[in-house]
């Protein structure tokens, strides 16, 4: 990280455990990162409740914003737009769009953060839908992560919408993780140029003419293969997709526990292999790839799981340090205006 200052906002009251996680969350990342400051949104008294003498010890780095409302985790977007205007996601969104902020993250309702980041931002120029974007590790490509987008703010996208995701996560890949010409692939039931229906067909022939590094379909086995850098596909697969993954990931880790369990012997196997299945937790566990990014927005907005514990949060809020240090935003609009001009 550089040491120019960043300052985010944080929703304290959305997700599945409000401020009792994004505290705690928000202490580690100030313990850890010298030049990260935050604005803590929601309820003061129960913010500086749950704070303590955190508030003092990080006075200079560390201020609350009071907002009255919560959106609920089933709270319709729409109405959470027009009924809930001073809500703590609402309240930390227009800190960024003020410039009091630089990124903002929450946990909260997904629709309704997207539906009001659009509102209150915009999108940028030459983009028409906003995607949501994630990493998801993979066991090949030199940085272990696969960018995939969109993972739920779209359905049934077109396939003008599938070639700005593709630039957006092409901007995410180059400037986050500094690759050069990242690989792109369009997320299909097979490789063969024949297969897929006509929205993706049209796509991938827009990909092709584009002056991006598009390399043609890939299977879903391929994000984990790491045989390309950005898959793009439509939020509803993308969505499916996601949690599909994250329930197996889960599964395995709790039968790998219940075989280990099963005996004398294999308890002293579990011991000996300890070193081995730490590291298999760390590479598979959801919580290390929390912080899905917003893109195509005039500002960053991140998204953390709703059920997201404070170590995860925390990721989410490094996540939206990187984005900002990196400029994101002002880097998917140079990728588009090339596009548009070179069209």
């Amino acid at each position: 990280m550089g040491k120019s200052q960043v300052t985010i906002s944080l929703d304290c009251m959305g997700g599945d455990y409000g401020a009792s996680i994004v505290i705690p969350a928000a202490i580690d990342a100030l313990k850890k990162y010298n030049q990260l400051s935050l604005i803590l949104v929601g309820d003061e008294g129960t913010i500086e409740k749950a704070l303590g003498d955190n508030l003092a010890n990080f006075s200079s780095r560390l201020s609350i914003q009071h907002a009255s409302q919560v959106v609920g985790s089933d709270e319709a977007p729409s109405l959470a737009l027009r009924g809930k205007k001073d809500s703590s996601m609402r309240v930390a969104i227009n800190l960024v769009k003020e410039g009091k902020a630089q990124a903002s993250v929450s946990a909260g309702n997904t629709g309704a953060l997207m539906a009001t980041a659009r509102f209150v931002l915009k999108t940028l120029p030459g983009i028409d839908r906003p995607a949501i974007c994630s990493t998801l590790p993979n066991s090949h490509n030199p940085t272990g992560f696969t960018h995939v987008l969109d993972l739920g703010a779209n359905v049934d996208s077109s396939a003008e919408s599938l070639l700005e995701f593709a630039f957006m996560g092409d901007a995410l890949a180059e400037a986050v993780f500094d690759l050069d010409s990242p690989s792109i692939g369009l997320l299909n039931i097979g490789e063969e140029e024949i297969k897929g229906n006509e929205i993706v067909k049209e796509a991938s022939r827009l990909l092709s003419n584009s002056n991006l590094n598009y390399v043609g379909y890939v299977e879903g086995d391929g994000i984990f293969l790491g045989s390309v850098d950005v898959v793009v596909c439509d939020g509803f697969i993308g969505n499916v997709m996601l949690k599909t993954t994250e329930g197996a990931a889960k599964m395995i880790t709790s039968f790998l526990k219940d075989e280990y369990k099963a005996s004398i012997f294999s308890k002293l196997a579990a011991l000996l292999s300890l070193p081995a299945l730490k590291r298999f937790k760390k590479r598979v566990d959801p919580r290390e790839y929390n912080g899905a990014s917003f893109l195509g927005l005039q500002g960053i907005v991140v998204k953390s799981h709703g059920g997201a514990d404070a170590y995860s949060f925390c990721n989410a809020i490094h996540v939206a340090m990187l984005e900002v240090e990196k400029d994101v935003p002002s880097l998917i609009s140079q990728k588009v205006e090339s596009q548009l001009m070179a069209r």
